[in-house]
């Protein structure tokens, strides 16, 4: 019988990897086709839970009615005085040009209570539309004719306030709240009323010149039409702490109201703007104040209001006095 040779360890050892790697082979081979084992599909997230609905802003609705008696409307959708006389326009069937100027809570020719850039979401607006026209002569004996002027935002000046025994307080039928519409026969529909006074301050001394006023409709047996506004607070956000501020551009906003140091620094630079610019305009003296109660040095407050209101040209001597007034009362000197 024959018998093989020994094999020695090197063979040994190669004998065994071909062993081996015919094995992997054959491994490889029954396997080829087969798809790969793939990790299961996670179901889909859950989504979010649902969180309280989204309501839409309230529309702030207004009580309006006409100074000298109409029922009352309901007015919305403004974002300035001239949107806001539209507005009334439209409920009343007039033309907005009828309206010189809309007084708060007060059917009466108060200036206390007239209507400036913001308006408290319970406050109630009267329209003063145009009543008789009437021309007046007037002779300047000095330099002031005791006229302190502001304008309703919508190209009308009017009278704010009368000094007493001055030239215009002698001609009687010259009130408060006239419209003044034309100076010697010149149209100033459309000017502001630092316009307005400039003109009125260069008329000559003893050389006569006429004034065309429109004053406001008087209420006669239209007075008992008015009607009180109903107490429902529908569409209102009721706030006390609360304004809406319009603005000339962009949208108005509703506000808090102003604190104490914002209100006695702008009533002080409305008495600023009186003595130096014969005009009253407290939507104008808060937008200095605004302007200038952040600020460091007289300089970037006379640039902040630069920017803001620049069409005025304030003289310098009056911004430094703006600046002194917003100082003392932030310091509690005034």
């Amino acid at each position: 019988m024959q018998t093989g040779e020994a094999m020695s360890p090197q063979d040994s050892k190669a004998a065994g990897a071909e062993a081996m790697e015919e094995q992997k082979a054959q491994n490889q081979s029954q396997n080829q086709g087969s798809p790969e084992p793939t990790a299961p599909l996670l179901p889909p997230p859950s989504p979010p839970p649902a969180g309280p609905p989204e309501y839409p802003r309230p529309k702030l609705i207004f009580h309006t009615q006409l100074a000298h008696g109409s029922p009352t409307g309901r007015i919305h959708g403004f974002t300035n005085v001239k949107e806001l006389y539209a507005k009334i326009a439209e409920v009343f069937n007039i033309s907005p040009s009828e309206i010189l100027f809309c007084t708060l809570n007060s059917h009466k020719v108060d200036m206390q209570k007239l209507l400036g850039g913001q308006i408290g979401l319970e406050d109630f607006i009267f329209a003063h539309v145009r009543g008789e026209t009437k021309e007046v002569e007037v002779t300047k004996t000095e330099d002031a004719l005791g006229l302190t002027i502001t304008d309703n935002g919508a190209g009308y000046a009017f009278i704010k306030r009368i000094k007493e025994g001055s030239t215009i307080d002698r001609l009687k039928t010259v009130c408060v709240g006239d419209h003044i519409e034309a100076i010697n026969d010149q149209s100033i529909v459309g000017c502001r009323h630092y316009e307005v006074a400039k003109m009125l301050k260069e008329q000559p001394r003893g050389v006569p010149f006429t004034l065309r006023l429109v004053g406001p409709k008087k209420a006669f047996d239209m007075i008992g039409m008015r009607t009180r506004a109903p107490k429902s607070n529908e569409g209102k956000m009721v706030n006390g702490k609360e304004t809406l501020r319009l603005r000339s551009k962009g949208s108005a906003t509703v506000q808090e109201v102003q604190n104490e140091f914002e209100e006695r620094a702008t009533k002080k630079v409305d008495d600023l703007l009186e003595s130096y610019m014969g005009i009253r305009d407290l939507e104008l003296a808060t937008t200095i104040v605004e302007a200038g109660k952040d600020k460091k040095n007289p300089d970037d407050f006379a640039e902040a209001l630069d920017s803001v209101l620049g069409d005025f040209a304030f003289p310098d001597v009056f911004l430094f006095d703006v600046w002194g007034a917003i100082g003392d009362v932030k310091n509690g000197r005034i």
